[in-house]
């Protein structure tokens, strides 16, 4: 494991990790512009898991797009480490609902790509860098498959184990399990925690599905329909590992479903 793997290295920066400060997007179409988003604005601290939860076009992935520097605000700003956001790179690692893998590298050629292109972490190689990401999502022994022989959850954990290869202090992740059945996401739900727990980094999770966020975050952040403007940022002051048949975990999500409804 290299030095940074608990998520706190790298950055004398003591104010929040990512900032969200009065971000609006705009776009435009033939037929006119159409916003996003609508001044929002929210903190995200070092080592927290924060979900953005909201309906179809409330512009959670315009959101998290602005934060992992692929698109840019139309007014406002995104910051990690106090530094205005202004392009990728690779303090932020990305998962998205589509894999994306190369279906001409095998499972550990995938997890290699982003230390082909800036190296392995200070104290350790690319090689035993793979070894160490397969592990810690479970996949060792698919190192030398393709993805074509692989289950849509096996293809998720691939991409978070390339996500986290270059040590990214931010994992940055667009509603990674929406594709996968509810069995298979319930256990991607457990090893993820699991690697949050090892890994101690922060975790940006973008999802529609709320009772998803509220058994993974410590704070949801919930935007309204589009534009999307942020209704409230909901605290879950529940241990881990949560029941999702609980009192405490049903009035949470209930809370955040009312806004909804």
């Amino acid at each position: 494991m290299s030095s940074s793997d608990d998520g706190t290295a790298g950055s004398d920066f003591d104010g929040p990790q990512v900032a969200v400060d009065s971000v609006s997007k705009t776009y435009r179409s033939e037929s006119g512009p159409v916003e996003a988003l609508s001044d929002i604005s929210f903190d995200v601290e070092r080592g927290a898991f924060v979900s953005i939860v909201g309906p179809s076009g409330s512009g959670k992935s315009t959101c998290f797009r602005i934060i992992a520097g692929l698109e840019s605000a139309t007014s406002g700003e995104a910051r990690v480490d106090g530094s205005p956001v202004t392009g990728p790179g690779p303090d932020r690692g990305m998962v998205f609902q589509d894999d994306a893998l190369f279906p001409w590298r095998t499972v550990a050629g995938n997890v290699r790509y982003g230390l082909e292109e800036v190296g392995a972490p200070a104290g350790t190689s690319k090689r035993d860098r793979v070894e160490y990401c397969l592990d810690l999502v479970g996949l060792a022994e698919k190192a030398d498959a393709y993805p074509r022989e692989l289950s849509g959850g096996q293809r998720q954990r691939v991409g978070i184990a390339r996500a986290l290869a270059v040590d990214p202090p931010i994992l940055l992740m667009d509603e990674p399990f929406a594709s996968v059945d509810a069995r298979t996401k319930t256990t991607l739900h457990s090893e993820l925690l699991d690697i949050w727990s090892e890994t101690r980094k922060t975790v940006l999770f973008v999802t529609h599905d709320i009772e998803e966020a509220v058994y993974l975050s410590d704070r949801v952040v919930v935007l309204s329909e589009g534009p999307g403007t942020v209704l409230d940022e909901v605290t879950v002051d529940i241990a881990r590992p949560r029941d999702r048949t609980a009192d405490a975990f049903t009035d949470v999500k209930a809370e955040i479903l009312g806004y909804f409804e």
